[in-house]
């Protein structure tokens, strides 16, 4: 059992890390970038997605502790 919360610790730990990670701003902008209307100089976030990723991991890990504690059973 602690082997299994040690796991579960970990791996929420290295989860965590990657939340706050966004696209750095970079340099200051050239003079005259942005004039034509299509460019705009913000910073882009990285991993809009990320949490819908995460659920889906966890989703696949609980279905597949699930299956390997049924298969256990019955055994």
């Amino acid at each position: 059992m602690r082997k299994i919360i040690l796991k579960l610790l970990f791996v929420f730990g290295f989860l965590l890390m990657g939340i706050g990670v966004f696209a750095q701003t970079g340099a200051p902008l050239p003079p005259g970038h942005g004039e034509t209307g299509d460019q705009k100089g913000e910073a882009a976030p990285i991993g809009g997605g990320i949490l819908f990723l995460i659920g889906l991991g966890a989703a696949y890990a609980g279905k597949k502790a699930y299956d390997h504690k049924k298969k256990k059973l019955l055994d």
